[in-house]
């Protein structure tokens, strides 16, 4: 088995891994307490899912995931919500004091305190995989838990784990959005080791995605659910080929030999289409041809910039 481990970090990376867990469950017709009524063999780890889900004796179905916060009350809806049964009780960590939006507080004072454990429960994962082929870590570094403790765990990471991939799924900090003023400190700071220590990081706004759920989706005004949500089918369709059985089955160095021309250059805009409303979703008729020309509209992009400005070096075309 090629196993994936995914890391969320922060209250950006643990909502956001919360309506990715919740997705990839109905994808695979996983139930919230992890059974799995249309997998024959209890207890065996053979089908492509098992990279994501590692399977307990008792047939129960327990997702590759830690999630780690600075501040327990982003963890502790995950403790009480519907998918509580879901998750190891190890997997969910969290401390007592939030990093306060400050990178030093994350990375450097109460981040520091708390490493360790992640790096511990990390451990456990990945001496229950096979076949480990990496890390996908979801965070945002406009805050102080994402930047801070996340650029800790990615140094930390790359020591213990040196030759594994690591694939960033990372929130940036909006034009016209903010929910901090040191969000640009924060964001530099925490680029410096994304840089250095994920192969590839694919970058998210909040701001082009209120846009792109505002347009598309007909919601006046979207919440952080909506968004999440949104994210979560992005994640998931660049991580099917991981989950399902196919021909093309891509391994996540594939993301990085297709995408990465130079090894500092590492961070990829994501785009997606056709975003369409249930409702619409009926009705409409679309060509292969259609969706390929509007992957590529500065519309259907994740992040606020203008490509046609610049040059593509590499592109990846995910059809499903």
């Amino acid at each position: 088995m090629r196993e994936a481990i995914c890391i969320h970090i922060g209250q950006a990376g643990c909502q956001v891994g919360n309506a990715c867990w919740e997705l990839f469950c109905l994808e695979h017709g996983i139930q919230p307490d992890g059974a799995m009524p249309s997998d024959k063999t209890i207890g065996v780890e053979d089908d492509a899912f098992n990279t994501f889900f590692s399977e307990t004796g008792a047939g129960k179905h327990v997702p590759r995931a830690v999630f780690l916060d600075l501040e327990p009350t982003v963890v502790d809806e995950i403790r009480t919500g519907t998918y509580r049964q879901l998750f190891h009780p190890e997997q969910l960590i969290s401390g007592k004091e939030d990093a306060a939006n400050n990178y030093a507080r994350g990375h450097y004072t109460i981040g520091k305190e708390i490493v360790d454990l992640c790096l511990d429960r990390i451990r456990k994962l990945a001496d229950n995989c096979t076949g480990l082929q990496g890390f996908l870590v979801y965070h945002a570094v406009g805050g102080g838990t994402g930047s801070g403790l996340g650029a800790l765990l990615l140094e930390r990471l790359s020591v213990d784990y040196g030759k594994k991939s690591k694939l960033g799924y990372t929130v940036y900090p909006s034009p016209q959005i903010s929910t901090a003023v040191v969000e640009p400190y924060n964001s530099v700071l925490s680029t410096h080791s994304l840089l250095e220590h994920t192969d590839v990081a694919a970058m998210l706004d909040n701001e082009a995605i209120y846009d792109l759920t505002r347009r598309n989706l007909d919601i006046e005004r979207p919440t952080y659910t909506n968004l999440n949500r949104l994210i979560g089918q992005v994640v998931s369709s660049l991580t099917a080929s991981l989950r399902f059985d196919g021909a093309l089955n891509v391994d996540l160095t594939e993301f990085q030999t297709n995408l990465v021309p130079y090894p500092r250059i590492h961070f990829v805009l994501t785009s997606y289409a056709p975003v369409i409303s249930a409702e619409k979703a009926y009705h409409e008729q679309l060509s292969v041809s259609e969706i390929s020309n509007a992957v590529f509209e500065p519309a259907a992009m994740m992040t606020k910039c203008r490509p046609p400005h610049g040059k593509y070096m590499a592109c990846c075309l995910m059809y499903r």
